[in-house]
């Protein structure tokens, strides 16, 4: 056999050989880094505002002896986090019959009357028929817009399919800004012209929710305030052409602005009157010492808080949950 071929094979030998060598001694791959976690704020830090003023008054109070300046100021504390007035009444009075033995029982007693007032049914969406139409209301700068986006985005992670009707066209920037957010969401939105009658874009839009399968109908209505009586008649037109074509109107929601505080029932009464406002979307909560306007809401008119405003990504509309709200308010105390 030929010489050259005992040298090609040795050659073929000591190259791979010396590929192996080299395979071998390569330093592993690095491994990726490990995902950084990042934990979400709890629900009593983004009520730090109202915690810290409503929980730091009732640890100097707790601290101390339950004579008459302990109900005083336990009263007192209750109305500056805007409870209200008549229901801190109430809720110290119970408190009071009860007879705790001491501040710690005393604050037991305090946190069960406080779910007692927010202890109602009905804080669920009522979504069972398809398509489901929910109303969103409220006065010029409450967060209804960037509100109904991230209701959409919670509707959306429980499987549901929403679309939005743009029936705010007064407002020029209004339709543009609902698609903005619409399209961070995944969601389409069915418009009008601006200027276009609000209830003749409302109708079309529940058309087109039923024509194309969608789940939920979310129509948003431009802010007005509450005592401008051919605001609220218009609105009241809106809700009864829908309620006509769609035979059902499942949600009237109103979004109110915790910072407005006490002034917030005024606005709840005259909606309610105006459009059966069935359910409250409470928000800004994360930026206001006003927080127990919640209670204060419920105790007065008996409406549900369905949904808490927290922050301000889109997972930061929350539904309410009496006894973790009540607790985080609490915290300090």
């Amino acid at each position: 056999m030929d010489p050259i071929f005992y040298v090609l094979i040795a050659l073929t030998v000591v190259l791979v050989v010396i590929a192996l060598t080299v395979r071998s001694r390569r330093a592993p791959a690095e491994s990726p880094p490990p995902a950084t976690i990042v934990q979400k704020p709890t629900l009593a830090a983004r009520l730090a505002k109202t915690r810290e003023a409503l929980g730091g008054r009732l640890r100097s109070l707790f601290a101390g002896s339950m004579d008459a300046a302990f109900w005083d100021g336990l009263e007192e504390a209750l109305i500056a986090a805007d409870v209200g007035v008549t229901a801190s009444t109430e809720v110290v009075g119970r408190v009071r019959e009860g007879n705790p033995a001491d501040t710690n029982e005393a604050r037991q007693a305090l946190r069960a009357e406080l779910l007692n007032v927010l202890d109602r049914g009905g804080r669920a969406l009522s979504l069972e028929r398809r398509p489901a139409v929910v109303i969103v209301v409220g006065v010029n700068g409450t967060g209804k817009t960037t509100s109904i986006a991230k209701l959409a985005n919670h509707m959306k992670a429980r499987g549901l399919e929403p679309l939005l009707g743009a029936a705010d066209t007064f407002r020029a920037a209004a339709d543009q800004q609902l698609r903005t957010w619409a399209d961070r969401v995944g969601v389409e939105v069915v418009g009008g012209q601006a200027g276009a009658d609000p209830a003749s874009v409302a109708f079309d839009a529940y058309q087109a929710g039923r024509a194309r399968g969608r789940d939920v109908v979310i129509i948003d209505t431009a802010g007005r305030l509450h005592s401008k009586t051919n605001l609220m008649d218009e609105l009241g037109k809106l809700v009864r052409v829908v309620g006509r074509e769609a035979e059902h109107i499942d949600e009237v929601l109103l979004v109110l602005d915790a910072t407005t505080g006490q002034n917030g029932i005024a606005q709840v009464r005259q909606f309610t009157k105006a459009v059966g406002v069935t359910g409250i979307v409470l928000t800004k909560l994360d930026g206001t010492a006003r927080g127990g306007v919640a209670i204060a809401v419920e105790r007065e008119l008996g409406t549900p808080v369905k949904f808490i405003g927290i922050g301000e990504g889109m997972d930061d509309l929350i539904p309410f949950e009496p006894e973790a709200f009540v607790d985080a308010l609490l915290e300090d105390s």
